[in-house]
Order: C-alpha cells, then sequence, then structure tokens
C-alpha cells in the first residue's frame, strides 16, 4: 500500500481493506462495498486507466486523498475482460454476511483470483478454444509439462527427455497456446536456456511461482487431496516424477485461485507428444492451420473451413484433431469409416445436428456447476444439455461403426439429474440466486403458498378494505403502506370517532387519522414476512437440488467428451458432402498419388476465377523430389502447399478435395515458406530461414513429407544457389517425399543426376509481351521466370520496367560479379567483361571468342568458306 493510503488505513474499512490487499499483491483488489467494487491507491489508477473510467478520491478534502474508482456489482463480467486482456489478475472480494447482519464491519474475504489461465466466466473465454494453463516442472534430465482448463476440467500431463527435449517441450508449448505458464522461482539461475526462450515467447503470461510447490512430495500430497485417491497409479502416473510434480503445481495455484475445492477436476490424462505426428510451429504457421497468415485471424485458415461443428465441444476436438494428425492407419480409417457412414445417411446426419445444435457447452456448464460461478441459469442449461443425449442415442444406436460401439459402451443419459432439474428449475430461472425465482412451481407446497401470499398480497389487502367499509360505514376508508409505518388503515378526522374498539391509533396527521386493525397487522406480518421466508427457503431448496446435482459433473465431463467427438466426426462428414470431398485411401506405403486435387482454403475462398485442380504423384522411387518452377503468381506455392493440406486432412480422418487421393502415411509434414524477421530474438530473415531449413534436414525421415517455397533467398545469387542444391542432394539422400519451388532454373539440372528427382513446372502462355497463368502443373522445368512480366501487371512504372529488361539482357549474357550482382551499374556505364566463372555458367570457347571478332563485311564468300572448314575442325 503507498503512503497516501497508508495515512487513511485508520478507518476500520480501510483497515480491512489493507490487510486483504497485502495478502494478494499481484492482484487488482475489486472490493466489494453495497452495490460497487471499489478499488483505491495504486489499484484505482490502474483499473481507472485500463477500463476508461472515472477516476475519484477519498477524503478529498485531506492533504493526502487516496485515488479510488469502482464498478457496479451486476456490471462484473463487463469490466472484468478488459482487466484481463490489460494483463491483470483480479481478486474478487466480496461481502460474506448482510451489512443489517453485521457486528462492526462488515466480513469480507477474497472468493477467487481471476487470472489468465484460471477463468471461468464465458463471456472472457473463446468458446470453440481451450483456455490452457500451463506449469512446467525443469530438471537436469528433462521436463515435466501439465495443461489444465479449468473450465472444462481436462487436465494432461506429458513428459520431454534427452537431446532435444528443449525443443520438443516449446514445441508442444506453442502448439497448446496456453494463455498463462507457471516456472518455478528459481528458474533464471538453475535453468537459464528454459527461461531465455519463455522470455522471448510471446502470447502467454510467464508468472514465477513457489518452486516448493514443484516438489515432488508436495506436488504429490496436493494431487492425492485434490482427487481423494490413495495413489496416483490409477492415472497412469506411476514413475513420472516430471509429469506430477508439475501438475501438483498447477492444481496448488488453482486452488489458491479458487480458494476452494477443484470438483471438476476428476482425472489426469497423460499423454504422449510423439505418439501422434508432430507439427513444428513454422508448418503450423505456413499451413494456415489455425489462422491465417495474412490478418493472424481464424478467419480464411484450415480450421475456420472444416471445422462445422454446431457444439464448442466438438469444435474443439476437432482444434486438437487438427493440429495433432494421426500416424496410426487404424485409428485413421476408424474416422473415416464414421465419417463415411454420416455421408451416406445424410438425414441421420442432419439430424444428430439439429439435436446437438441445442446442448449448448455441456463441458463448461458441467465445470461451472463445480464452483462458485455457477448461475441457476447455467443449471437450466444443464438440465438442457442432459435432455437431449437420448435422442442423441437413438443415432449412435444405428451407426455399427467401431466409434459407434464405443459411444454406446461409454453412453450414458445421467436421466435422474436431468429428471430432477424438469422437476426443479424454473425455465426462466434468473442469473443471480439472490434473485429468487429459480424454483419451479409445484417442487415444494410450502414455497408455493409463501409466493402465493406476495402474489395475491393486493387481492388480500382490498378484501379487507371493503370488509373494514362495511363493519364501520366509513366508505371513505383506505388501506395504505409507506415504510416507516407499513400497513395502516386511514380515515378522515371527522370519521375517528367511528371507529372499532379494536383499532388502535398509529399516526395523526392534519386532516386525517392512521389506524391499524389485528386483521391488518396478521395480514401485514405475513405479507411482509413472506419475501423474506420465500427467499430463505426457495435458496436452501436451491442448495439442496444442487448438492444432489453436483455428483453427476463427471459423468457429464465424460460425456461432453463424447459428443464432442460425436460432432467432430459429423462435422468432417457435413465438410464433405458440402464441397463434394472424397474419402481418401490410406495405407503404410510410400505412395502420395492425388487426381485433381484443389487448395482447401483457397478454393473456399476464390470468387474471381475457377480453381483450377492439379495432379500429384510421389513416392521414393520414381518421384521423390520435384522441382517446381514457373513465374511469380503462377501457383506454384498454392500447388505445394495444397499437397501438404490434403495430407494433414487424410490424416486427419477426413475426406479431401481430390476426386481420388492415396496417402502413405507421413510420419511428419515440414514447411519452409517464406520467413520474416525475428528482431526480437536478432534474427534476421536469412537466419530465420537457415533456422528452419536445418531443423527440417535434422529431423525428417523417408517417411516424412517435406514442402519448400524458396531456399536461399536472402544471400547472394551464388550463395543461394550453392545453398539450395545442396540442401536438395541431402533431402534427396533422406528419402523425403520433397515439394521443391524455385526460381533458381539450375536446380532442374538435378534429374540429370539424381534418381527420382522430377521437374514440374506451372504452364503460362504467352501474348504479345505479356503472360497468361493457366495454373496447370506440367511435367517439364521452367526456363523463365517471367518476373518483368509480373512486374508489369503489378504496376512498377514503365522506365522501371524498360530499365529492368535492359538489366536482365546483361544477366542473360553472364554479365556477373563475383557476388553475383550486374556490372552494368548504370545504364549509361561502360561495358566491362566479366572474368568470372560462375557454378552452372559455362565457359566461352576459343572458337566463339574467334567468332566474335571476324568482320564478316571484308570477307569474301571463299574466305569465309575456308574459315568455317578451319573452325570446324577445331570444335
Amino acid at each position: 500500500m503507498s503512503a497516501k493510503e497508508s495515512a487513511h488505513a485508520s478507518t476500520p474499512m480501510m483497515r480491512q481493506y489493507r490487510e486483504i490487499k497485502i495478502q494478494n499483491p499481484d492482484a487488482i483488489l475489486f472490493f466489494r462495498m453495497g452495490d460497487f467494487y471499489e478499488m483505491f491507491g495504486d489499484d484505482a489508477v490502474k483499473a481507472a486507466k485500463a477500463l476508461n473510467i472515472s477516476l475519484t478520491s477519498r477524503d478529498k478534502a485531506s492533504d493526502n486523498p487516496v485515488p479510488m474508482c469502482g464498478i457496479p456489482f451486476h456490471a462484473l463480467e463487463t469490466y472484468l475482460p478488459r482487466m484481463i486482456r490489460s494483463g491483470f489478475k483480479v481478486a474478487i472480494c466480496e461481502q460474506m454476511e448482510a451489512p443489517t447482519a453485521a457486528k462492526g464491519i462488515v466480513k469480507r474475504e477474497v472468493t477467487r483470483v481471476i487470472t489468465p489461465g484460471a477463468i471461468m466466466e464465458p463471456a472472457m473465454l473463446e468458446e470453440r478454444s481451450h483456455n490452457f494453463l500451463c506449469a512446467i516442472k525443469p530438471s537436469k534430465r528433462g521436463f515435466g509439462l501439465c495443461s489444465v482448463d479449468l473450465s472444462t476440467g481436462l487436465m494432461k500431463v506429458c513428459e520431454f527427455a534427452g537431446e532435444g527435449s528443449l525443443l520438443d517441450l516449446l514445441n508442444e508449448i506453442d502448439r497448446i497456446d496456453p494463455k498463462q505458464i507457471l516456472v518455478p522461482d528459481d528458474i533464471d539461475e538453475k535453468h537459464p536456456p528454459l527461461a531465455k526462450e519463455l522470455a522471448a515467447s510471446l502470447g502467454s503470461i510467464v508468472d514465477k511461482t513457489e518452486g516448493w510447490t514443484f516438489s515432488a512430495q508436495i506436488a504429490r500430497e496436493t494431487l492425492l487431496e485434490i482427487f481423494n485417491v490413495k495413489s496416483l497409479d490409477g492415472f497412469g502416473l506411476e514413475g513420472m516424477e516430471l509429469s506430477y510434480s508439475s501438475a501438483g503445481a498447477s492444481a496448488h495455484y488453482l486452488r489458491e485461485t479458487q480458494k476452494g475445492a477443484l470438483a471438476q477436476l476428476n482425472k489426469i490424462a497423460v499423454y504422449n507428444p510423439s505418439g501422434d505426428m508432430l507439427l513444428d510451429p513454422a508448418t503450423r504457421r505456413n499451413l494456415e492451420l489455425t489462422k491465417s497468415l495474412m490478418e493472424n485471424t481464424r478467419a480464411g485458415s484450415l480450421l475456420d473451413l472444416m471445422d462445422q461443428s454446431v457444439t464448442p465441444m466438438g469444435a474443439r476436438i476437432l482444434k486438437e484433431w487438427i493440429l495433432r494428425p494421426l500416424v496410426s492407419i487404424d485409428r485413421i480409417r476408424e474416422r473415416l469409416e464414421t465419417v463415411r457412414h454420416f455421408v451416406k445417411d445424410f438425414y441421420s446426419l442432419s439430424a444428430l445436428q439439429d439435436t446437438l445444435d441445442g446442448m449448448g457447452d455441456m463441458e463448461r456448464i458441467a465445470s461451472r456447476l463445480a464452483g462458485p460461478t455457477c448461475s441457476p441459469r447455467d443449471v437450466r442449461a444443464y438440465g438442457e444439455a442432459l435432455r437431449r443425449l437420448p435422442p442423441v442415442k437413438s443415432v449412435i444406436d444405428k451407426i455399427g461403426t467401431a466409434f459407434g460401439r464405443l459411444w454406446i459402451d461409454m453412453w450414458d443419459n445421467i436421466e435422474e439429474t436431468a429428471d430432477l432439474i424438469e422437476r426443479a428449475i424454473d425455465d426462466d430461472a434468473p442469473t443471480f440466486a439472490r434473485d429468487g425465482g429459480m424454483i419451479r412451481k409445484g417442487y415444494s407446497e410450502g414455497l408455493d403458498d409463501l409466493k402465493a401470499i406476495k402474489a395475491d398480497s393486493r387481492k388480500l389487502l382490498l378484501q379487507l378494505e371493503t370488509d373494514e367499509r362495511e363493519r364501520t360505514g366509513v366508505h371513505t376508508l383506505k388501506i395504505k403502506y409507506n415504510r416507516v409505518y407499513g400497513y395502516f388503515i386511514e380515515i378522515s378526522r371527522k370519521q375517528a370517532d367511528s371507529v372499532p374498539e379494536d383499532w388502535m391509533r398509529k399516526q395523526s396527521l392534519v386532516n386525517s387519522e392512521r389506524f391499524v386493525s389485528p386483521r391488518l397487522k396478521e395480514l401485514e406480518e405475513k405479507i411482509l414476512t413472506a419475501e423474506e421466508k420465500a427467499i430463505d427457503m426457495e435458496m436452501k431448496l436451491y442448495q439442496s437440488v444442487m448438492d444432489e446435482i453436483r455428483p453427476s459433473i463427471g459423468r457429464a465431463q465424460i460425456m461432453a467428451a463424447v459428443v464432442g467427438e460425436v460432432d467432430a466426426l459429423s462435422s468432417l462428414a457435413r465438410l464433405a458432402t458440402m464441397k463434394m470431398y472424397n474419402e481418401p485411401v490410406i495405407d503404410d506405403g510410400d505412395l502420395i498419388e492425388i487426381k485433381a486435387g484443389r487448395h482447401p482454403i483457397i478454393e473456399a475462398t476464390q470468387m474471381e476465377e475457377r480453381f483450377v485442380p492439379n495432379d500429384t504423384t510421389m513416392d521414393r522411387a520414381g518421384s521423390q523430389l520435384a522441382i517446381v518452377t514457373g513465374p511469380n503468381m503462377a501457383g506454384k506455392s498454392t500447388y505445394i502447399r495444397q499437397v501438404a493440406l490434403i495430407t494433414l486432412m487424410a490424416q486427419v480422418g477426413s475426406y479431401v478435395p481430390a476426386e481420388s487421393a492415396r496417402i502413405g502415411v507421413c510420419d511428419r509434414i515440414f514447411t519452409r515458406v517464406g520467413a520474416q524477421d525475428h528482431l526480437q530474438k536478432g534474427q534476421s530473415t536469412f537466419m530465420v530461414e537457415m533456422n528452419e531449413t536445418a531443423m527440417i534436414l535434422n529431423n525428417a525421415t523417408s517417411r516424412s513429407l517435406i514442402i519448400l517455397d524458396e531456399i536461399g533467398r536472402g544471400t547472394s545469387t551464388f550463395d543461394g544457389i550453392s545453398i539450395a542444391w545442396a540442401v536438395a542432394e541431402y533431402i534427396h539422400k533422406v528419402g523425403a517425399r520433397t515439394m521443391f519451388a524455385t526460381h533458381y532454373h539450375e536446380l532442374t539440372e538435378l534429374s540429370d543426376t539424381l534418381e527420382g528427382v522430377r521437374n514440374l513446372s506451372v504452364a503460362v502462355k504467352e501474348w504479345n509481351d505479356e503472360i497468361v497463368f493457366l495454373r496447370k502443373i506440367i511435367e517439364e522445368g521452367a526456363d523463365r521466370s517471367y518476373g518483368i512480366q509480373v512486374a508489369r501487371l503489378a504496376g512498377l512504372p514503365k522506365e522501371v520496367i524498360t530499365r529492368a529488361g535492359e538489366i536482365l539482357t546483361e544477366l542473360e549474357a553472364n554479365e556477373l560479379d563475383a557476388t553475383g550482382h550486374p556490372k552494368l551499374k548504370a545504364k549509361d556505364a561502360p561495358h566491362t567483361p566479366s572474368d568470372q566463372i560462375g557454378l552452372f555458367t559455362p565457359q566461352k570457347s576459343e572458337v566463339e571468342e574467334e567468332l566474335r571478332k571476324i568482320d564478316v563485311e571484308k570477307m569474301t564468300p571463299l574466305e569465309a568458306l575456308v574459315k568455317l572448314e578451319e573452325l570446324r575442325k577445331r570444335v
């Protein structure tokens, strides 16, 4: 607390505030005061700026007023996302008792601390993505990684060991895309390489927490307590000390921030990152799997195209599948089998998706039921989700595939909970339980009676007013109410002598008298206490219902996962029918054969021209390495990327954009496409390109698929050609199926010396010094790049185009210096022949030199014939 705050900490309320703030030093404290959350001191200054609200002060008349600001308590979910997006943690401090019941200052406690990785509020979550908190346990032999999504109850762990473990860890973290990462507070001293990499990473908040929470013993005890088990062996964690150490640290952190039990965490899933296809960050980015390269948003990505799911659970599972394609042929075929069933039975597919469409986010709703953020509307939504399980099962019963049989074995309608919610919770349940009205009429007779009194109070008062008028003969008598005196009977002073003996005077006014009768007093007590009693009874009934519902959370989470798989596979079927995709054939051979393949993203977004499909044949025998040449904008990049995307989609278990496809399963897909400076890491474009290339060469196998779009552009021409040539030779030796798009036409000569190298190019048509892109792949190398024609299309000034043509003519005449630059620096510069012999440039022969010196016009025909015969013999 600042000096200003300390000066005003003498009041009981400010002393209470200070004590709570000391316990939460790194969070902005939202301090509940009546109908507002107030912030003081430095917290107020930061919050006012982040929320764009007025900053005022407490004790304005003093020499050191304390800055303060506030927000209405009912607007909390509006303002919280802004605070979290601004990088703050927020501690919610609630009043734990009613002010009227407090003896002295109202008791207050922090009920939860909201951080980027510990969010339950729907408004703050991306509906179709997980919100992961990661914890890393580093050691000399490797790393343990735990990823937990508090909003869904998903908790999973893995380990990385041996050479390259740091790179593997960072790759997995990039794939998971956590919102927050926990590491031990001694990481800088004990694990500087990891600390350096995390410091350079963007997009995740890295928090250094108490190192003791990562210790194996403490972590183990934490997990045993949270999961209420005697051993961790049931989770498959036997011998995985690094894994459960990271899991224990994350569980401890969440228990501290949530201030209580974590009932939504029911299990820990152990997985092997290398068990499926690994995609490095560059490949995920270059293939635009979840974000477009241009806008860095979901729109325009493969995920955006493929996601036809109708539930958030299905969307999250499908995203996971795209980022981790399968390598097991059996598992791929099992997914394709179920997709095929849905494609053939379109009626069932439509009925299924219609039913799923109203299910909502069953997974996150179930998790909210376990915590303090649960609302009566959540309970009602939970019941609605459960009610849709039986009709979904009726569709699943007819599938008969491997997935269908597994789903039936796991199926649980959770009918008793659905029935309870239907009986107990009103259709129009409120957002907040304190508002009442969540218990359905007919569930409790006692509650219905109390509500009836409240609802019928006006009718009962009018009836009493009529009865008293008849009894007294005072027809101007009225029953009124105010907060000071409650209900009373008012008559004029002239009629005061006519009142019955059982009336008691309450107040005398200038022109009237106010009385209360025994019947009115009895009715008043019923009316005034009925609402209070109704709210109290309703809260008790609600808590009783919740106590019966909460044991079903674990079962509901299992069913949410099953429903998510059903939705994800039906989504792939819907995609196939919408886009006219076809089922690929999957085997363990080395052949990738695609007939009339199309780029899925460009086909879906390209409106101005029809997409031209192309065939592809790759294997390790005759077509291992394809050198793809052609002009800019012709479609080289589109073609080679579509091969990677079709392969990836097939190994996800999806139909593909092609007339037919046979995919020999790839263990990994690598791409090196374009590059950008990593200035924060001190790396140039060329350095980034070389790092990515090195990663590919060091990790590719004979079962890999490699996509290279230009290598060596960030250096001199000769250096670039040399590197590209050597890379191609190395890949050929590895045996990986590769597509190599390049403007270095010299690489087409590889087909003369290496078996399995094919030259492909994109066909173009020349017309009046202009080019028309045909977008068709042909079996031959291109002899020109048409760069100047493309520059003309881009609108470069005519003078530049003309000058470029002149320079091109000289370059084609091999007028290069040792660095690969044209010696002709200016248009009028003197001509100086180059003595530099290029790597692929043929030497000028003596015959050529002698021919250049001959003055034909000064020779007789006979002299010319004699000279020609002489030169012929020398060739």
